[in-house]
């Protein structure tokens, strides 16, 4: 297959490249941040005299151009930023950097005109969300602390998976379907406090990116979405110091160039401090509590020279809960290295390492039941990416991936005195790979399509054992032992993508795309809640690769010289070997986990309406979204079709920024989203003096709906001229006006009638106030 691939590859560049005129030369260089030095991702690069020339720059600020001799003016623009016209006399291939202002610079050098502000209409991206960094942080958080998980919760096709939780479902697809990429590297649990904030440092970031549909060959391994964040580069410019410090955390950030111009380097820092202030109790069982999380990002690069470039970057966080008797820790460790490289003006390489780690532990401090219970999931990786920018019309990208996974569900080590028994459960460990091809085809000038096929292969490997069972698929009647690195079971396939843009007129355009994904790691939870001590396992002899073929359509335009950004977008999604669980399933160390899981078919579909505008003292976006799940699994709901537990039929959103005075801004979020669905008791029956519950079909009834207004204001003071230093304060309110939403429903016998049962609605936060002081200099 990798053959075929390549040869297909070089094929169609030779029938690209025949009949090319002779006299065609190339300009290539970078696009970067004026004041920082760092590259800028999906900045666009046009030609003035060919309007139907153009480009994105890549993920790391690179463009290409091929064109024939002579005399051009380059555009390049992006949001936030003034355009900038580069005159240039193209008589042979050159190199050309440009280094953009953000608008409140004044560049006396270039012309200045009004920043293309129609990328959503005439880029060929569709259901995909962009968020600046700084629009994160304008908005209303929960306890003052920024969470970019939270602002994608609000754009729509996103849902959150509950009240104060970090975890999101996209599409219909579950939380575990959701690639999550921190440069690069995968990230398994994206949530701090069990799930109240996520491990993202706003200020470490930026650029965050989520594909809900359309997405790109490069990547694959997840059904529903993929959320792609990169971190700064740091500034090689300037040292810059910025932090804050809030009801909950603080966070202080570093960047400065180690050599002006070549390279720099980044580290953040955040940590919350309830620990603390749980010491300066007087109350003896709460001043032994430990409760707090921290993060640490460091990035690092280094120019080798104009063809070579070096990137070294990690993440490390912890979260910590324990009290004089049990203890709880999880985090996630990631580092990559990355080697770009000019081959020439047209080719250029992405090579990457990976490792990516997520463990958690639990334990009893107890004496009579002393024990630690650890788990872990470990990917060591290596990435080959090369963009070839073949002409104008033509953009390549080719390559291929290898990941080596470790899973360790379960080990249980008792203490010394303690009754609790050992337990391992069976650890194995996947060859996960992928090669793939794409490319970016402009037809005609209103025409542009993209189209790639990724081949994925994945191979459950030793040690390890595989059971064998009677036809009941209960009992083992035998054991088959692998040793290590001996293929237990292989699965494989074809994943074709294509998207395609037809502009309409200079302000609308519509946009359709198609995509196939195979899903090969799943999560075993009995949690919506992205709770520390779910369990990945792969793909086996009885677990099956999840897949999912995904359509979708849209119409996009804007109005008002660009001041309104809309669109509405349609999608129908159908998937197979979707997992789900047994009634009375038992989940937690169990080595048998594969008789507890049932597999069957899902499908979701829906409508995305967006409505965005860009200009003015009055910025923001309204969102809603119409949709519906299912699944039909057999042996659960009777083999009928039931909906899933985060299946919500409507969901809104407005998101609204003001800026009263140059000094002062307010912002305010409002959501809104029918309730989950969830399974009650209806009845129960007495058999041999004791009672039993009686449920309804799967999911049967939903939970109240969920509303809720966050509010903020920001006051920063005015920046002297003269000096480097700032600062702003920012009060934030939660959930105003105090809407108690469901984080839980339990059913107990009644208190005054034990002949009924009663519902119990459990809350966690009602009105929420936070002050935020934030510094830079």
């Amino acid at each position: 297959m990798m053959k075929r691939l390549t040869f297909t590859f070089l094929l169609l560049c030779l029938l690209l490249t025949a009949g090319q005129a002779q006299n065609r030369v190339t300009l290539s260089g970078y696009v970067k941040d004026g004041a920082s030095g760092e590259g800028l991702i999906g900045a666009s690069v046009s030609v003035q005299e060919l309007p139907s020339v153009g480009i994105a720059t890549n993920e790391y600020g690179f463009y290409s151009l091929t064109l024939p001799q002579g005399d051009y003016t380059l555009l390049v623009t992006y949001l936030g930023y003034i355009t900038e016209n580069k005159p240039v006399k193209l008589g042979a291939s050159q190199k050309l950097d440009v280094s953009l202002r953000q608008n409140a610079t004044t560049l006396k050098e270039v012309e200045i005109t009004t920043r293309k502000e129609d990328e959503n209409v005439h880029s060929m991206e569709m259901s995909t969300l962009k968020m600046q960094v700084a629009q994160i942080k304008s908005m209303p958080a929960l306890m003052g602390e920024v969470d970019l998980v939270k602002a994608i919760q609000m754009m729509p096709g996103v849902q959150n998976a509950g009240e104060g939780t970090s975890g999101f479902y996209v599409r219909g697809g579950g939380a575990d379907q959701n690639l999550i990429l921190l440069d690069e590297a995968p990230v398994y649990n994206a949530s701090h406090l069990m799930g109240f904030f996520s491990v993202f440092n706003a200020d470490a970031i930026k650029d965050v990116q989520l594909y809900k549909g359309g997405i790109p060959a490069q990547h694959g391994g997840r059904l529903s979405s993929l959320l792609d964040i990169r971190m700064k580069e740091g500034n090689n410019q300037k040292m810059e110091v910025s932090g804050g410090i809030g009801t909950i955390s603080s966070r202080l950030t570093v960047e400065a160039p180690i050599i002006k111009d070549k390279s720099s380097f980044i580290l953040s820092g955040r940590r919350t401090y309830a620990d603390v202030f749980f010491g300066l109790s007087s109350d003896e069982d709460i001043k032994g509590n430990d409760l707090y999380f921290y993060d640490l990002n460091a990035k690092v690069n280094y120019t080798l020279n104009e063809k070579n470039r070096l990137f070294v970057s990690g993440y490390f966080g912890r979260d910590v809960a324990a009290t004089k008797d049990a203890m709880m820790n999880w985090g996630n460790a990631t580092a990559t290295v990355r080697w770009n490289h000019l081959f020439n003006d047209r080719l250029f390489s992405n090579t990457t390492f990976i490792f990516s780690d997520f463990d958690y532990a639990l334990g009893s401090k107890e004496e009579e039941s002393e024990f630690t219970w650890k788990s872990h999931i470990k990917d060591y990786g290596i990435k080959n990416d090369y963009t070839y920018f073949l002409n104008p019309k033509n953009q390549l990208r080719f390559g291929l991936q290898v990941t080596y996974h470790n899973f360790m569900p379960a080990e249980v080590k008792p203490g010394k005195k303690s009754y609790v028994n050992a337990l391992k459960l069976n650890s194995t460990s996947a060859l996960e790979s992928a090669v793939y091809l794409s490319n970016e085809h402009q037809i005609t000038d209103r025409l542009t399509v993209d189209y790639g096929l990724r081949f994925s292969r994945f191979t459950n490997v030793g040690p390890g054992d595989v059971y064998l069972y009677d036809e009941e698929f209960e009992t083992p009647v035998d054991t088959v032992k692998y040793s290590r690195f001996e293929k237990i079971k292989t699965y494989g396939g074809l994943e074709p993508r294509i998207a395609a843009k037809y502009d309409l007129n200079e302000v609308s355009s519509i946009k359709a795309s198609y995509n196939r994904t195979l899903q090969y790691v799943h999560q075993v939870s009995n949690s919506t809640s992205a709770m520390p001590f779910d369990v990945w396992i792969p793909s086996s002899t009885y677990v099956k690769p999840q897949m999912a073929d995904q359509v979708a359509a849209g119409y996009f335009r804007n109005f008002a010289d660009n001041m309104f950004e809309g669109s509405v977008e349609v999608y129908y999604k159908w998937m197979d070997n979707q997992i789900d669980y047994k009634d009375y399933a038992e989940i937690l160390l169990n080595e048998r986990l594969e008789t507890e899981l049932l597999r069957g078919t899902g499908e979701a579909y829906g409508a995305e309406f967006f409505l965005r505008k860009q200009k003015g003292l009055l910025t923001g976006w309204v969102s809603y979204t119409l949709s519906k799940t299912e699944r039909t699994v057999p042996g659960i709901n009777d083999g009928k079709p039931y909906a899933p537990r985060h299946d919500r039929r409507h969901s809104g959103n407005l998101v609204l920024a003001y800026q009263f005075t140059p000094s002062i801004n307010f912002g305010a979020n409002w959501t809104y989203s029918t309730g989950g669905a969830i399974t009650m008791p209806v009845g129960r029956y007495e058999y041999n003096g004791k009672t039993y519950p009686v449920y309804s079909e799967r999911n049967g009834y939903r939970l109240p709906d969920y509303h809720r207004l966050d509010l903020s204001a920001t006051y920063e003071k005015p920046r002297n001229e003269f000096k480097r230093y700032s600062s702003s304060w920012t009060l934030s309110v939660y959930n105003a006006y105090a809407r108690k939403n469901a984080f839980s429903i339990y059913f107990r016998e009644s208190e005054d009638d034990r002949t009924k049962t009663e519902a119990v609605k459990t809350y966690l936060f009602g009105f929420l106030p936070s002050l935020t002081y934030n510094f830079n200099f």
